[in-house]
């Protein structure tokens, strides 16, 4: 029996036999179980005692604390304890027991629980495991922004978890596995619980969830499965590989608006990119918009100062901005000034036209005016003299100025109008003397007055008022004449119409000789062609015919010729 190791918990008696299997209850009575195998063995041999520990296996989360059980089955054990580097207190004692308090339990160790009895010291050992549950995941995506085509780095790490052999992370893009690591082996366990790995960036990977998960799994020391998870993570792509382009005249004229866009080509994507746009230090206001893979931004800038100005452009896309610069160019050119001595002269009187430039350009712009001599010199006003009519109501003069800015021929035109004030005037083309109705049709009668200002007319007929304006359906009483009077504030002319209203057979009649008439005169037309056409056709059908002759002769002798040859060719090959 020295050499062998009985069962724990079971109890036998002195011939062998097995008395009882006894339930297992609070380690507190393990002294009463020990007393009982004395009682029912008397005289068993003290060096056979044992010596336990309760848990017999500890899971502690870190920085708890422990209650250990240290018992023995001898009847009067002599000194005990328990070696532990571990803080510990003594919270409790029995004939056959300890118990101990482990505080603020931080790393894994091993336990010594011993007793001596009978001068013989016996020991158990109880491994304590540390563990810490991973509540703090953390990812880092690296960087969060990436070009297209370049590596990006995914890291998980815990910063406290135990034990590492016991830990699983699992790296995933949306509801996708990425990579999972295990930390089963030693040498991996002593290493930081991190999992590393390198992705290259595509663009549909663009606003993808990136996560990881960490999972503690203690099942096999008696505890459960610890989980946690990282925030989620989404990363950006971009590219953005060509700098902004500024399109903008080069040439501003101060005082006036001009568009400006910057653009920014091979972009993506395109409607997240951020533009500033500054005319030197003023901030521009834009309006945004894309398409496809170019993003452009359109402003209005309005220069106030002659002289070279700097516009720029800034354009941002997640990290990267890009910025580039254009020298534009502001003038000024107001208009040319163009004066009328009188602009609405009476007719006969003499008018001075004068073309110059304006006192604010700079330099001296180059001078034309409609219908004046061209002038060399800049600076220099052109002018013309003339004597207004009554022809040149209306009439439209243009002053034009040109302007050398940089390289470019810039021109303004300035255009007047002349009014000529005259008396009026009722001419035979605007108020025929002579008018024929045709009865039964409605008519107006047709007068229009000429004159500046415009003349009020009146026709009376008979002496009453005639109602011009007004369609009238023409009867034989509307025949006689009419006077018509032209009336503004420099005097009056008047006129007689003669109404002849004709009879609707009349009309008829002379609706059909008109008609008859024209007939005749294309039938004649159409006659003349005809004989003159014919001889030339006829002409043309011989010619065709007789040149048809001749190549039919010709190829007749051909063939006759052609034939001879054969013949004597053929003769003199018999002869040989």
């Amino acid at each position: 029996m020295s050499g062998r190791t009985r069962p724990r918990g079971v109890l036998t008696s002195c011939r062998g036999l097995p008395l009882a299997l006894l339930i297992r209850m609070k380690m507190r009575l393990f002294g009463v179980w020990a007393l009982l195998a004395l009682i029912l063995c008397p005289g068993a041999p003290e060096e056979l005692f044992q010596v336990s520990v309760w848990p017999n296996q500890a899971l502690v989360e870190f920085g708890q604390s422990l209650v250990v059980n240290c018992s023995t089955t001898c009847p009067d054990p002599g000194p005990s304890g328990i070696e532990t580097f571990l803080k510990n207190t003594r919270v409790g004692k029995g004939p056959q027991w300890k118990e101990f308090l482990l505080e603020d339990v931080t790393e894994n160790s091993i336990l010594q629980c011993f007793f001596s009895c009978a001068g013989i010291q016996k020991d158990t050992s109880l491994s304590i495991t540390v563990y810490q549950p991973p509540e703090q995941v953390i990812l880092e995506l690296q960087p969060a922004w990436v070009a297209v085509d370049e590596a990006f780095t995914v890291r998980c790490h815990v910063p406290r978890v135990a034990p590492l052999e016991n830990l699983t992370l699992t790296l995933l893009q949306g509801n996708q596995e990425l990579h999972r690591k295990k930390f089963m082996s030693l040498a991996v366990a002593s290493k930081r619980a991190e999992v590393i790995i390198h992705v290259r960036a595509q663009r549909e990977n663009d606003r993808c969830s990136f996560s990881c998960r960490a999972d503690l799994d203690l099942s096999l020391q008696g505890g459960r499965l610890f989980q946690g998870s990282s925030p989620i993570k989404i990363l950006r792509i971009f590219e953005f590989s060509q700098s902004p382009q500024i399109w903008v005249s080069s040439l501003l004229e101060v005082g006036m608006a001009e568009t400006v866009r910057c653009e920014v080509a091979r972009v993506f994507p395109a409607e997240e990119v951020i533009f500033h746009m500054f005319l030197e230090d003023q901030e521009l206001s834009s309006f945004l918009s894309w398409e496809g893979d170019i993003a452009r931004a359109n402003a209005t800038i309005r220069a106030m100062e002659a002289g070279d100005q700097e516009l720029s452009c800034f354009a941002s896309l997640g990290p990267i901005e890009q910025k580039t610069r254009k020298l534009v160019h502001s003038y000024r050119f107001p208009p040319p000034i163009l004066e009328l001595k009188e602009s609405y002269p009476l007719a006969g009187t003499d008018i001075n036209v004068t073309c110059s430039g304006h006192v604010l350009t700079s330099p001296s712009p180059t001078l034309r005016l409609q219908g004046a001599p061209d002038l060399l010199a800049p600076g220099e006003p052109a002018w013309l003299l003339f004597t207004a009519m009554e022809e040149d109501d209306g009439r439209n003069f243009s002053c034009e100025a040109s302007l050398e800015v940089q390289g470019q021929r810039l021109m303004k035109t300035t255009v007047i109008q002349l009014h000529v004030l005259y008396k009026p005037r009722l001419e035979e083309s605007g108020c025929p003397g002579k008018q024929t109705w045709l009865e039964g049709m409605e008519y107006m009668l047709a007068c229009i007055p000429k004159g500046n200002p415009a003349p009020a007319l009146v026709c009376t007929w008979n002496g009453v008022v005639f109602d011009f304006e007004v369609p009238q359906k023409a009867t034989q009483n509307h025949t006689g004449t009419y006077c018509c009077t032209a009336t503004n504030q420099l005097g009056s002319v008047s006129k007689d119409i003669a109404v002849i209203v004709q009879g609707l057979d009349q009309g008829i009649s002379s609706t059909i000789f008109v008609i008859i008439t024209t007939a005749l005169g294309v039938g004649i037309i159409t006659i003349a062609l005809y004989l003159t056409y014919r001889p030339c056709k006829m002409d043309r059908r011989r010619l065709l015919y007789r040149q048809k002759k001749e190549d039919e002769e010709e190829e007749s002798q051909f063939a006759v010729q052609q034939e001879k040859s054969t013949t004597h060719i053929i003769d003199n090959h018999l002869v040989e």
